[in-house]
């Protein structure tokens, strides 16, 4: 029962003959895609489908949750739940050979049509149940990307999770390692108003899952129950930014977030969302109380030994031959022990930072940073920036990419943000004057780091280190152009910093008005020379559509509206009106465009003063009763307006009322209560018809003379 596609094949021994699982027709486009369509080619079709499946499935950035792994290959993994093979690949590019269990075989012909090239990946097509007595038990890495979570639908019981890892890790040699790639049941994101991604309603995690479902996730000491519950020996905790489908970055608690990394927080791909505070904002709050591992929005558990990554960054959502990672990780000092890849470990071990190519093409644009290094470091030799030390490990060899020292200090741009917290904007200048010191050194160097932005330097007392220069050209660059892009993408990044004055920064760098729009223009330039024309996750999820919904609007407008539509009574007791005089009428509003109300009026009052919305409107008067009696609408001496008032008559019942437009937001009816035979207390009732209208309407209805001959009865 084993079929081939290309080089891939399926075993369908454990097949029981349909798909029981299905997304319906797009699993029929996905095929028709990686039939004809070239991976190369998949961002392109992507941005033209503008389809949450074809990005959900065909993403090169799904990879990235497995692509940092220090898999070799002399490894043996094992994917369960590989569905449309969006992390297979990564896999196979890695691993020695790649065995993947999905219960769908259109799915699984999807995976196999795209990775037809590779000829170390076999699927295994059925329920994992059936397949897995089957399975070996030496596999060097285990991956359940997205796949624990149903551990119900796979093992069900009383105690399915449990069941189920125990039952993988009797398929793990000693030593091996299992990925568990999940959403966090009390991610951030969550309680700022996306929906769970399984179950598709607002904070049903966060709840508990009281509804049904056949998947659920959990926060991370839910995680650590189950891995005690299984006497797991050894786990270590990782952080997937802004999730582990498309991840960009990657924290462990080794190396965790700083203040304003987390920014790019708005990804609802496949659902609308509320927006309920600002995520960027609660998580510098969250990392100052060093609460991020609580609230991180996913997880990647690894259990078995400690990998000596610690920190991931992909730049992978720009042109292929930019597409680079670059991680921290530990270096093998004398005489320290090795993992089985030869990758060192341990708590004595010095830190690295490397940058890889992620495409062959990048290798070029990788061997290019040592080259900057070399020029920078002569340009900026005796002066007041130190350029981070470049080393190549193989210069032959592109694919080992380049290494550099890891830094301590604190990024120049979390010092601006100190000083303008704290509402001192001179200091602010006082650092971006000696930002521009230290950067105009030699500038007629024909070599300069176009991206000399503030987050790239780290302070330490007197030492200032650029620690990232990757685009270094060879050529000089005015400083003060090199300043007000720094000041300029600074600003962008965040709302806050915007309340710099552009203004300011432009006098202070001597560099006028065309010239700071060369820069801006030539900034955009720049991206799009980067981006390679590839369209951001941004700019995608625009372009699918999903929207955000920002409660706290509506909840103005509604208490707006509420506010607006109240009926408010002065009274003028021979004094004038006064708000100490007034009142507002409970339920006088039948609806949003119906006034019935019934109120006491004291014989001493002389006139009553009715406002019947805070808004610019139309209103119609057509009933009023003093004492029971009908009141004369005719009767233009009773009432006074701020409004064009006209008599109209009803074309259904001929009965008269009196026709109101009010451009003004403080609508106001004036009905002469002393005209009236009054005792000692009075009941008028009153009827109205009322519509709210825009102010400027309002007014060019008044002027126009609209109530003329009836026109609006």
């Amino acid at each position: 029962m084993i079929e081939k596609v290309g080089k891939v094949r399926l075993d369908l021994s454990k097949y029981p003959g349909e798909d029981f699982y299905t997304d319906g027709a797009v699993e029929d486009e996905l095929l028709q895609i990686v039939q004809t369509v070239r991976e190369e080619d998949y961002l392109k079709l992507i941005e033209e489908k503008r389809q949450w499946p074809v990005l959900y499935h065909l993403s090169p950035l799904r990879g990235n949750i497995v692509d940092w792994l220090p898999i070799t290959k002399r490894d043996k993994v094992l994917e369960v739940g590989s569905g449309c093979g969006a992390i297979t690949g990564a896999l196979a590019r890695k691993a020695g050979d790649v065995a993947c269990v999905d219960l769908s075989k259109k799915r699984s012909l999807i995976n196999a049509y795209r990775h037809s090239q590779y000829e170390n990946i076999v699927i295994h097509v059925g329920n994992f149940r059936d397949i897995e007595p089957d399975l070996p038990d030496d596999y060097d890495y285990i991956c359940l990307i997205g796949a624990f979570e149903y551990g119900q639908g796979y093992i069900g019981g009383d105690t399915p999770y449990e069941d189920f890892l125990k039952i993988l890790m009797r398929h793990l040699k000693k030593d091996g390692r299992l990925i568990i790639a999940i959403e966090n049941q009390f991610g951030l994101k969550y309680f700022a108003g996306c929906a769970e991604d399984h179950i598709g309603t607002y904070f049903g995690g966060i709840e508990g899952y009281a509804g049904d479902g056949n998947a659920r996730t959990f926060g991370r000491a839910g995680l650590e129950g189950i891995f005690r519950a299984c006497n797991v020996p050894e786990w270590h905790f990782y952080y997937p930014y802004p999730d582990y489908k498309f991840m960009t970055a990657l924290y462990s608690d080794e190396y965790l977030p700083g203040k304003g990394e987390l920014s790019n927080n708005l990804r609802n791909f496949d659902r609308d969302r509320m927006l309920l505070f600002d995520e960027k904002r609660a998580f510098d709050e969250i990392l100052r109380e060093r609460l991020f591992p609580v609230f991180s929005n996913s997880y990647l558990a690894l259990l078995g030994p400690a990998c000596p990554v610690e920190y991931v960054k992909y730049s992978n959502d720009r042109a292929g031959k930019f597409a680079v990672r670059t991680q921290i990780e530990k270096k093998l000092n004398a005489g320290e022990k090795t993992d089985d890849t030869g990758t060192p470990y341990g708590e004595k071990a010095e830190k690295i930072v490397s940058k890889l190519p992620l495409t062959e093409e990048a290798g070029t644009h990788i061997m290019g940073m040592y080259a900057a290094y070399q020029k920078l470091t002569e340009r900026y030799a005796g002066g007041g920036l130190h350029v981070n030390r470049c080393e190549l490990p193989d210069e032959r060899d592109a694919s080992k990419g380049v290494r550099f020292e890891f830094v301590e200090g604190t990024p120049l741009s979390e010092i601006m943000d100190a000083c303008l917290e704290r509402g001192d904007v001179e200091a602010f200048y006082k650092w971006f004057h000696e930002f521009v010191r230290r950067i105009e050194y030699h500038e007629e160097y024909e070599a300069a780091d176009f991206d000399l932005v503030f987050s790239n330097i780290l302070v330490s007392g007197d030492q200032w280190t650029l620690i990232d220069y990757e685009w270094t050209f060879d050529r000089a660059i005015p400083a003060k152009k090199l300043a007000y892009r720094a000041a300029y993408c600074y600003m962008l990044e965040n709302e806050k910093r915007r309340a710099l004055d552009e203004g300011r920064l432009i006098r202070e760098l001597g560099i006028t008005g065309e010239e700071a729009e060369e820069c801006r223009k030539q900034e955009w330039s720049f991206q799009n020379y980067v981006n390679g024309g590839i369209c951001s996750m941004a700019q995608l999820r625009d372009y699918i559509n999903r929207g955000v919904v920002v409660p706290q609007e509506w909840m103005n407008r509604d208490l707006e509206a509420a506010n607006a539509y109240r009926m408010q009574i002065y009274e003028d007791r021979g004094n004038g009106f006064s708000e100490t005089g007034s009142y507002f009428v409970p339920g006088a509003y039948q609806n949003e465009n119906a006034i019935d109300m019934t109120i006491q009026v004291d014989k001493e009052v002389k006139t009553l003063r009715m406002d019947p919305l805070r808004d610019s409107c139309i209103v119609y008067l057509k009933e009023m009763l003093w004492n029971g009696q009908k009141v004369s609408l005719k009767n233009r001496r009773l009432f006074r307006s701020n409004g064009e008032m006209k008599k109209m008559t009803d074309r259904e019942t001929g009965e008269p009322f009196l026709g109101f437009v009010f451009p003004t937001t403080d609508p106001n009816i004036l009905f002469q209560v002393e005209r009236l035979k009054c005792e000692g207390k009075n009941t008028l009732s009153v009827k109205m018809e009322i519509a709210r209208l825009p102010v400027g309407m309002a007014k060019e209805m008044a002027d126009a003379g609209m109530f003329k001959r009836g026109v609006l009865s």
